[in-house]
């Protein structure tokens, strides 16, 4: 039998959540490969995106790199804001409380520069420990022996045994589907985001949004802005650009027909945004992600046999009304596995580090933050659709209206909206995203009279500026059954695709078979930028591209 390459620890993605787990890994002494499939770590990845440290976390990323928030981060948020759309009338609330709270800084971030930086950062450690970081690999597999998982396999490389393996491998991860630890048949689990880099002078944005040069503003947007589908749009100010972008239920998408590019536009061109954005728009970079539910998701038990699952590939994502942190969950995560296996070093039993794990992330508080017991416990009536249909009946009606408008209300709303423990409980409906909010926006909020006159690229050119190595002859994704009934959802769902653009991964065509007609469903991989949505919504055989290949973000 060939000996195989051996290392104690392989960590899979060089994410916040990887490069946690690599560097706690190293700072104990373990020997640690790390294998990202990008051809630089952050390459691949999007976000939003803020990064938090919270005070009660065991963890944060300053904590496990020196120099991290003057080095790889953009501006520290300041303010926050969340505004309520009713056509062109917005009240906006102030959220710093919420923001505020259990929080020791948080930064925006974009991962391009973000990640990079931390894997130089790990490559230098976990040298220094006999392994090290190897680019453009894509981990495609579980090492199996007696039905045991040992290690893992890859396209570029032989496999590779190890006594832990990190899935950091983000929220389409192959190695937590294959462990039969996370799957996609629901779409009500995820979140989709979509996002729109754009370009600003430092001056321009502090003299914009009326902060100075080491301050930043988050934006969130709610309401009727999207029409009906539950979600909401979010502005974030980096050194020097804006990412702006929206985040939607999955399965509302789709009960919709909503295009992800016609509703960021919807954000992108209302009046509201005018007096940020001005007359000198420019795009850096479109890009997009699925985002796990962690309410839902959040696996409790992350581990199988030595593998143990950190960040998105666990659902690690919270978001809750106006908290959403993901970032930090998995650099908890990321150490706190480090930690358990060092705990567990020696003992023959495979799943001991995993258990270990398991019970650090339920004593330091994690698991609580991404599946709260009071949602559990308002879940099973607030979703209820009677429950909601009544409460939009009753909301909609004068009564509400009077209600929620009065001089009182409006003071409690804002009290309310700043509550971490009202937030968290707060049921996944329309009420909360679109109706509520429309109401408070047309009752107490101002008419925006600012003329809003960008044009936002189209979807085509969208596409045309991102970077691709495209890998001809080797598609990542197999349409498995192209009828429109299995399939057609991804038509619009796809943030590359749109029912009216023939250039984009998924199109319709009508053709005849047997003297009658129908709607059949065509693939085309090549503008594909790995969001996964077409996983959930389609009947797909989905994975990554090889090392290296398919998209390359600039920004992320």
């Amino acid at each position: 039998m060939t000996e195989r390459e051996r290392y104690e620890a392989v960590v899979v993605g060089c994410g916040p959540g990887g490069a946690a787990a690599a560097a706690r890994l190293a700072d104990h002494g373990v020997e640690t490969l790390v294998l990202e499939r990008g051809m630089e770590s952050g390459s691949k990845n999007v976000s939003g995106g803020l990064v938090y440290a919270e005070e009660s976390a065991p963890y944060t990323l300053d904590d496990l790199f020196d120099g991290f928030r003057e080095e790889a981060a953009e501006r520290p948020v300041t303010d926050y804001y969340i505004h309520n759309v009713a056509g062109e009338k917005v009240k906006t609330f102030d959220l710093v409380d919420l923001h505020e709270h259990d929080t020791d800084w948080c930064d925006a971030v974009l991962r391009r520069k973000m990640d990079s930086w931390l894997e130089e950062r790990v490559h230098e450690k976990t040298s220094a420990t006999g392994g090290g970081v190897l680019t453009n690999v894509h981990v495609d597999g579980l090492l199996r022996e007696n039905g045991e998982i040992v290690g893992v396999t890859c396209d570029e490389l032989d496999p590779i045994e190890a006594d832990l393996i990190v899935a950091a491998d983000g929220v389409n991860s192959e190695l937590a589907r294959e462990a039969g630890l996370m799957d996609w048949e629901e779409p009500d689990e995820w979140f989709q985001g979509v996002k729109a880099v754009v370009d600003m002078e430092p001056d321009a944005i502090d003299d914009r949004f009326d902060i100075g040069p080491e301050e930043g503003a988050a934006h969130l947007f709610s309401g009727d802005l999207f029409e009906d589908v539950r979600g909401g749009g979010f502005l974030y100010t980096n050194e020097d650009s804006l990412s702006i972008g929206t985040v939607f239920h999955l399965d509302s998408l789709v009960e919709q027909g909503a295009e992800p590019h016609e509703l960021l536009d919807a954000l992108l061109t209302h009046p509201l945004l005018a007096q940020w954005l001005r007359d000198d728009y420019r795009e850096r970079e479109y890009a997009a992600k699925l985002v796990p539910d962690s309410k839902k998701v959040a696996h409790e038990e992350p581990y199988r046999d030595r593998l143990v699952l950190v960040g998105d590939a666990a659902g690690q994502m919270q978001a809750q009304g106006p908290i959403i942190k993901g970032m930090n969950h998995a650099v908890t995560a990321g150490a706190l596995a480090a930690d358990a296996f060092v705990v567990s070093r020696g003992n023959t039993d495979p799943e001991a580090a995993g258990r270990r794990y398991s019970e650090m992330l339920e004593k330091s508080g994690t698991m609580e933050k991404l599946r709260p017991r009071r949602y559990e416990l308002t879940r099973s009536v607030g979703e209820r659709d009677d429950v909601t249909n009544a409460l939009e009946r009753v909301l909609e009606s004068r009564i509400g209206s009077l209600a929620v408008g009065n001089p009182i209300a409006e003071r409690l709303l804002e009290r309310a909206y700043n509550s971490p423990f009202l937030v968290s409980m707060l049921p996944d409906t329309s009420t909360g995203y679109v109706t509520l909010p429309s109401i408070i926006g047309a009752e107490h909020g101002r008419t925006i009279r600012w003329e809003n006159d960008i044009e936002t690229p189209s979807l085509e050119e969208r596409i045309g500026d991102l970077t691709y190595d495209t890998d001809v002859g080797n598609p990542h994704i197999e349409l498995l059954d192209e009828s429109a009934e299995a399939s057609g959802a991804a038509v619009a769902a796809c943030p590359v695709s749109a029912e009216d653009f023939g250039g984009g991964c998924y199109r319709t065509e009508r053709v005849q078979t047997n003297g009658s007609e129908e709607t059949l469903v065509s693939l085309d991989t090549q503008p594909c930028i790995e969001c996964g949505t077409c996983a959930i919504v389609a009947d797909t055989e989905w994975t990554h591209p090889r090392g290296g290949k398919g998209v390359e973000y600039r920004e992320g």
